[in-house]
């Protein structure tokens, strides 16, 4: 589009579950449901509109071995951006990602700063790897370097014990979790096992990833609190094949993790069931593919959630979860165009017909 050219989109206007419009115009990259006056250069476009989608935990600058360089993590938000993915909370990254600020091409990222996680006990070259008396202390500081979350691993293998443990004892979570909310800032963190989850919510944490130790015990008080989850069931879909690998050195580790990925569109339906709120995150960017956002959204359909819901957690409930405009008068014009109705199919998500970034189309 040239400089001052109008977009006028056609159709319907998914604004939220509830609202439907049947056009809108992209002016000065803005959203406007107010027809423009006097527009001499109009590209009308006809589809099925979302607000641009979120992948709520994902990895740019980072994959298997590390922090990656500035070309792969270009390409990664790059390789985001094409799916329909417009925002997106980076749940840990050992590369600085700032300069992407500066692009007008590529995502917003709301970043939770590195992973904080207990000495050798993580992927190698991803965290800060310390000891409970040092935990508060770190995360202020990545409270202090993220954009309003901290991210911490709540539990990993213990080589001991040759299963998951919890990784930090309850009073060094209660000072830390209460240092983020002092610095504004809300804490989420890696889980797959029950072990860690009681300690993590008596001491305030706002959101767990992954999820796949809920219990029936458990999903309850995540639902009284207003915990959320972000489930990746992207990921969890490698359990077995990390579990096959494991499998001589660890056996109650690899059990474990079989277990975890059998029973996991059951933990997903019945914290659905329950009313937690739930949203789409990938785990991209370690030994995942970016791009996957469509796909998660299609597996949370598959855990029991309707296909709305599913967008909801892909995009309008996300956004307003981040903080983060929707399609609202005068918001910055993110959406994604289909050729057909998300809602009667989700799996449309995985064929944008157009992506507008910053009301401006790109891909």
């Amino acid at each position: 589009m040239t400089e001052g050219a109008v977009l006028h989109i056609k159709g319907r206007i998914l604004v939220d579950p509830n609202q439907v419009r049947d056009e809108l115009w992209v002016l000065d990259g803005r959203v406007s449901f107010s027809p423009p006056v006097g527009a001499r250069d109009l590209r009308t476009v006809t589809g099925w509109v979302l607000p641009g989608l979120v992948d709520a935990h994902c990895h740019v600058g980072l994959d298997a071995h590390g922090a990656v360089d500035e070309a792969t993590s270009e390409k990664q938000a790059l390789t985001d951006r094409d799916a329909g993915t417009l925002l997106i909370r980076d749940a840990g990254s050992a590369a600085d990602t700032r300069w992407i600020d500066d692009r007008e091409d590529l995502p917003k990222i709301i970043r939770a700063g590195r992973h904080i996680a207990r000495t050798k006990r993580y992927i190698r070259n991803y965290a800060h790897e310390i000891e409970p008396g040092d935990l508060a202390a770190y995360v202020v500081r990545e409270a202090r370097r993220g954009d309003g979350w901290v991210k911490l691993v709540g539990d990993w293998i213990d080589r001991d014990r040759g299963d998951l443990a919890a990784c930090w004892p309850g009073d060094a979570l209660r000072e830390a979790i209460a240092a983020a909310h002092a610095e504004g800032a809300r804490v989420t963190a890696h889980c797959f096992a029950a072990e860690s989850l009681p300690d993590l919510l008596a001491a305030g944490i706002d959101c767990i990833e992954h999820a796949t130790g809920l219990t029936e015990e458990l999903i309850p008080v995540f639902a009284e609190r207003g915990v959320a989850i972000v489930p990746t069931l992207v990921n969890i879909a490698t359990f077995p094949k990390l579990a096959d690998g494991g499998e001589a050195k660890f056996p109650a580790w690899s059990a474990h993790m079989r277990r975890l990925h059998e029973r996991r569109y059951r933990t997903v339906g019945a914290a659905h069931d329950a009313g937690i709120p739930i949203y789409v995150g990938t785990d991209a960017g370690g030994s995942l593919a970016h791009g996957l956002v469509a796909a998660e959204a299609a597996e949370l359909v598959k855990a029991g959630l309707t296909a709305t819901e599913a967008l909801s957690a892909a995009s309008w409930g996300a956004r307003a979860w981040l903080g983060r405009d929707g399609l609202t008068e005068g918001a910055p014009a993110d959406l994604v165009v289909y050729a057909a109705d998300p809602r009667a199919d989700i799996r449309v998500l995985a064929d944008p017909r157009l992506v507008v970034l910053r009301g401006r189309p790109v891909g």
